[in-house]
């Protein structure tokens, strides 16, 4: 039985010149390749996001349970990534 399997897909014209130019530069030697290394990517950010909503958003959701003092309103925390955002920005 063979190991893949064939499919058929469109992309946006900035993301298909961005595949062909990854093989043309020769860090990949087929757009199947520049797609696979996209997905793995893909697939360890999932398990990151996943891992920390269960080790970190656990804990913190057990912490406000058990004091829900320490909770800051929605458009505090808001207002505080904003900033962070805009700092960001700006040194770009």
């Amino acid at each position: 039985m063979r190991a893949t399997k064939p499919l058929s897909i469109t992309l946006p014209h900035d993301m298909a010149k961005m595949v062909k130019d990854k093989v043309a530069s020769g860090d990949y030697a087929t757009e199947s390749e520049v797609i696979r290394e996209g997905l793995r990517a893909l697939k360890a950010r999932d398990g990151a996001e996943e891992e920390w909503l269960r080790a970190e958003g656990v804990a913190r959701y057990d912490a406000y349970r058990s004091d829900p003092s320490s909770a800051r309103p929605a458009a505090e925390v808001f207002s505080r990534l904003r900033g962070r955002r805009a700092k960001r920005t700006k040194g770009r």
